[in-house]
């Protein structure tokens, strides 16, 4: 097994962005906000997101789907890598990202730069730090070495995917650290928590 010290340099906060089109993103809050609304909101929460990482000073590259680098360009701007996603499933497009990186949806209005700097830190010390969600899932997975055990086969978006992926490290003999838990803003019910969101 390598050790964190085998990768040097700052990992890359890979943050993994839809394009927020109408009825496209953020489908489970369209029942309480409708397509336009869910849209909206999935876009404030990706911008919030990248202002989060840029305070941060990690480096840091947006994993696109749902548009064309055209179309993601004219949104975020130029002065950012971007990198299409590619096809499959969640876990599918997690295992393209490189070594070391650090794994980060935009979903997670509490997300702060010191918890990406501490992700950073932790992978200084041990090979993976995951930031678990309140929901049963993680907000956040940073590795210093590739780690092809832990994405298939799993039951992306249930409350069992945290279980099942220390199951995973355990069993390889890899060692982790856990941040602080978080909650994701996913469903009608998270909204209450954070009002300012809704503009």
């Amino acid at each position: 097994m390598a050790s964190p010290s085998a990768c040097t340099g700052s990992p890359t906060v890979a943050l993994f962005a839809r394009y927020p089109r109408a009825g496209e993103a953020k489908t489970r809050l369209i029942p309480a906000l409708g397509v336009d609304g869910a849209a909206a909101l999935h876009r404030r929460l990706v911008e919030r997101t990248l202002g989060v990482i840029r305070a941060s000073g990690l480096p840091f590259a947006v994993w696109t789907t749902g548009a064309d680098e055209g179309e993601f360009r004219d949104w975020l701007g130029d002065a950012m890598a971007l990198t299409a996603q590619g096809e499959g499933d969640l876990g599918a497009r997690l295992a393209q990202v490189p070594a070391p990186a650090i794994l980060l949806g935009a979903d997670v209005p509490d997300l702060s730069p010191a918890h990406l700097r501490d992700a950073a830190g932790a992978l200084q010390e041990v090979p993976v730090v995951i930031g678990p969600a309140q929901d049963g899932g993680y907000y956040l997975l940073g590795f210093t070495q590739p780690v092809p055990f832990l994405w298939p086969d799993m039951a992306w978006g249930t409350d069992r995917v945290l279980r099942e992926t220390e199951a995973r490290l355990r069993r390889a003999g890899v060692a982790y650290r856990l941040l602080e838990p978080l909650s994701d803003c996913d469903r009608p019910e998270d909204l209450a928590r954070w009002p300012e969101l809704l503009g």
